[in-house]
């Protein structure tokens, strides 16, 4: 595939929104809306998304909050409403698909699969929030990485709460394998956070030029996680094809 050169640099957030409920216990979806804000980004991968819940779609208002379009990745049915991944951009929105990354007897979990026009030039997202279990993330990342290999010429950003306590997991080390590793910031609990369960890769791995913590006053109650946030870099050259991970 020819990818021309991006000519501009980009914000990409990562952030687990805990359905809006602060660790004071309120239900606040505005001071989600201020934390992404504050950050400033240009696209942001949001879990734990509520939507259409007794009345109240938060994707819908975080939409109109920001101005930005609006993806929604559902993975749970909750009453009248939907719960699971979002996906808010200011780039136009190209194409999307939905990934399933069901395991038996555990959680139902997905990710969104969009491609951005940034600038006149393709870029792929894929946000996901896995499961909690190493057998089912095990899994989930095999048919992750099986999506990012497709159309290996197209630059492509992998984020979101991958519930990996331990950095040093055979899955954690394919996505390493494919994408180049990434660093890992702790951003949960976001009081004081200890544990790097939200990561971004990109590939080509030049692409992701610095990521760190959001950790304003507001962010450290708005949610029980810290928004993990990168810049892209995204004037390169096309991409040449991936290594394929030694599985």
């Amino acid at each position: 595939m020819n990818v021309p050169p991006m000519p501009a640099d980009a914000i990409i957030v990562s952030y687990n929104t805990h359905g809006a409920i602060g660790l004071d216990f309120r239900f606040a979806p505005r001071r989600i809306a201020q934390v992404i804000g504050e950050i400033g980004g240009d696209i942001v991968a949001l879990q734990e998304v509520v939507t259409r819940s007794t009345g109240f779609d938060m994707l819908d208002y975080l939409r109109a909050a920001t101005g930005f379009h609006a993806v929604a990745g559902p993975t749970l049915q909750l009453g009248r409403g939907n719960y699971g991944n979002g996906l808010l951009t200011r780039f136009p929105i190209v194409s999307v698909g939905r990934i399933k990354l069901d395991v038996a007897q555990r959680e139902p979990r997905g990710a969104i699969e969009a491609v951005l026009d940034c600038h006149g030039a393709p870029l792929r997202v894929i946000a996901t929030h896995l499961g909690l279990s190493p057998r089912e993330r095990h899994e989930q990342i095999g048919r992750l990485l099986d999506v990012a290999r497709t159309q290996p010429g197209l630059p492509t950003v992998l984020l979101g709460d991958l519930n990996e306590w331990f950095l040093r997991r055979t899955a954690l080390r394919w996505l390493h394998d494919h994408f180049g590793e990434s660093p890992a910031h702790a951003t949960f609990p976001s009081p004081l956070p200890l544990f790097a369960l939200d990561r971004i890769w990109t590939a080509p791995a030049a692409m992701l030029k610095r990521t760190w913590v959001h950790r304003s006053r507001l962010a450290r109650i708005a949610s029980d996680h810290l928004p993990l946030v990168a810049e892209l870099a995204l004037a390169m050259a096309p991409l040449d094809a991936p290594p394929r991970p030694d599985d």
